[in-house]
């Protein structure tokens, strides 16, 4: 049984992002899947300064002790902008000065969200392209558009049956990577 950690990068505490990687993780049988919330890891804004005045903030060893103790990850980005939010930024940015290749290993399915046609398209593809460079490989990455339209949160599904099947064939290719 392998070990998942899954979270949305964002910090709304309605966060659509975090309902779509909570979703996803509780159709994963026979592995051991974890859903975190980046926010109960506050770290304050990033500054070259900060480090070299009081070091790295406890809760990020926290966050990176349970990122390295898994086998896979499901991360859903939120856009702000056409890029990833400041807050998830400044969680990677932290990440990367406390251990360079922090996703060494990691097989990564990347899902990014948004309520608008695109579904976070440009954050996604960031995100994809960002993390080989700390070790980790992404497998498959989805954007979900439309998200009210296309998430049932009454039924907890996935209305679209095409958007369903893809989603399902990207949680097929990190289960299998594993």
């Amino acid at each position: 049984m392998k070990k998942i950690l899954a979270f949305a990068g964002s910090n709304s505490s309605t966060s659509i992002n975090h309902k779509l990687v909570s979703h996803i993780a509780s159709t994963i049988a026979n592995h051991e899947i974890s859903v975190i919330k980046l926010t109960d890891y506050p770290l304050p804004m990033y500054s070259e300064d900060l480090e070299k005045e009081a070091g790295f903030p406890s809760e990020l060893s926290s966050l990176l002790e349970k990122i390295q103790g898994a086998d896979g990850l499901i991360i859903s980005v939120n856009e702000h902008n056409s890029g990833v939010s400041a807050f998830f930024k400044n969680v990677t940015d932290w990440l990367s000065r406390i251990e360079r290749n922090y996703g060494e290993g990691k097989k990564v399915l990347v899902l990014s969200a948004s309520p608008g046609g695109r579904g976070g398209l440009s954050a996604n593809q960031y995100l994809s392209g960002a993390l080989p460079r700390t070790g980790a490989e992404v497998v498959a990455s989805v954007t979900f558009p439309s998200f009210y339209q296309n998430y049932s949160e009454e039924e907890s599904r996935i209305n679209d049956a095409e958007l369903a099947e893809t989603v399902s064939q990207a949680v097929d290719a990190l289960l299998a990577s594993l």
